[in-house]
């Protein structure tokens, strides 16, 4: 019975590829024992090859028998075995991750480094249909979202399968125990320091017992729902986001009035779909962050900043920026000698001002000119401050570029590094707001200054 439901599972979900490798990680556990068995006695149907793939993460003083004991169950199948070792105890001890995660993240790094070296096509884990059950129950717990609650995933992007998945942990005992097969118990799963070992041996059991017998079935079932929905969100959500979202640099620039207009579930999706294109990843984001961010995109004033795990979002007029934090170590206060002809970048910008003597205006460039004729002294290039004021040409006084910023609905987040050109007699050009009125060339300039922003990249 119990090869049939993963035999049934695997094909399902395509786990293997008949004729290739398959790493089968083996801890000498009960269900990684009883994956191995299984798969032993599968691999000729799936015409598989098998190797045995142990991680020894130096935490327990049996862990070396550990080791020899899955080494002398792949030499009796006659299968090949790789052993990695590597101390999680130290790294967890460098203070940037609990035990749990330095533990995970080694095995994690073997299997897809084997699966990179093309060693093997894909890795098998013993995650049983009990695991899935305390996966779902322990993020439940926690507050998590379908995302979450899509649990332990049949098949993973970086090559990982779970064929056990099908199977609870007391069916894989009892596989083992009709044929013999003898395995490892490891005693700090036994430990009630970690919830998940409570949840495991206290809650399930007084679920099954008190409220739903089929209570391990029922969360698996609940986790392959989410899964299915995120599937289907999984596909719509980046065609969505590619309409309303354009990316400015590392930062991605969305349309509120398009957020705001979307329904809640699909408005939070697309939020944390643009956190994670933003910061790679959506560790330690909570929905009470997504919430935060919504409310920018709904609220009617024009500016707002949540920045929290990671991530700062910025709401300026009827745009919502989503960007990495990043302590900002460069301030405005930046100034540079701007050199005639030549070039020059500030600190923190992404262009360089570049400037060039022409003969003859340009109505087209009206903009990017100075009468050069018309400028005295050295030209400084720098930041705009607070309090900064010119006569744009055209205009019939003088402005203070926060109101032009607002007039033109400049969002915060272009103003910090907006240049000035300043020389003698003031400022002489700002971007976009162009030339000042005293100094802007006409019909009948002789020499013109042309300022033109050069992209980093370009």
């Amino acid at each position: 019975m119990v090869l049939e439901k993963i035999a049934e599972f695997a094909s399902r979900h395509n786990m293997f590829a008949r004729g290739s490798a398959l790493g089968v990680a083996v801890s000498g556990g009960a269900d990684s024992v009883c994956l191995l068995e299984a798969l032993v006695a599968l691999r000729e149907r799936f015409e598989l090859g098998l190797r045995v793939l142990h991680v020894d993460h130096c935490l327990r003083a049996e862990s070396k028998q550990d080791a020899a004991f899955v080494s002398a169950l792949a030499d009796r199948h006659g299968l090949p075995f790789e052993l990695h070792v590597a101390d999680a105890g130290a790294l967890a001890e460098s203070g940037r991750e609990n035990l749990e995660q330095a533990a995970r993240r080694i095995r994690l790094e073997f299997f897809h480094g084997r699966i990179g070296a093309a060693a093997v096509g894909r890795v098998a884990t013993g995650h049983t249909l009990s695991d899935q059950a305390e996966t779902v129950l322990f993020r439940l717990l926690r507050g998590s979202g379908t995302a979450g609650l899509a649990g332990i995933l049949p098949v993973t992007r970086e090559g990982l399968v779970r064929p056990m998945l099908a199977v609870t942990s007391a069916e894989a005992r009892a596989f083992l125990s009709g044929r013999g097969i003898e395995w490892r118990d490891d005693h700090t799963n036994e430990s009630r320091e970690f919830m998940r070992n409570r949840i495991r041996l206290e809650l399930l059991p007084l679920l099954e017992q008190d409220y739903n017998p089929a209570i391990q079935a029922q969360l698996a079932q609940m986790a392959g729902w989410a899964r299915d929905e995120e599937s289907y969100w999984a596909a719509e959500i980046p065609i969505l986001f590619s309409r309303l979202a354009a990316r400015k640099g590392r930062s991605w620039i969305l349309d509120v009035a398009g957020v705001a207009g979307l329904r809640p579930a699909v408005a939070r999706r697309l939020i944390r779909h643009a956190i994670q294109a933003a910061k790679g990843d959506l560790n330690q984001i909570e929905f009470q962050h997504v919430e935060r961010i919504l409310a920018l995109a709904a609220s009617l004033e024009g500016h707002g900043r949540v920045v929290a795990a990671g991530i700062d979002a910025l709401r300026s007029f009827e745009w919502l920026r989503i960007s990495r934090f990043e302590e900002e170590q460069t301030g405005r206060v930046q100034i540079a000698t701007l050199p005639v002809p030549g070039e020059v970048a500030l600190p923190g910008a992404a262009y360089r001002i570049r400037t060039t003597l022409v003969q003859g205006y340009n109505e087209g460039q009206r903009l990017q000119v100075l009468d050069w004729e018309k400028v005295s002294g050295p030209l400084q290039l720098r930041y705009w401050l607070p309090g900064d004021h010119y006569q744009p040409s055209g205009c019939d006084k003088s402005a203070k570029l926060k109101q032009m910023f607002q007039l033109g609905r400049v969002p915060l987040w272009e103003r910090r590094f907006w240049p000035i050109i300043e020389g003698s007699q003031g400022i002489l050009w700002s971007r976009r707001f162009g030339p000042s009125s005293a100094q802007s060339p006409t019909p009948d300039s002789r020499s013109v200054l042309l300022i033109e922003e050069i992209e980093e990249n370009s």
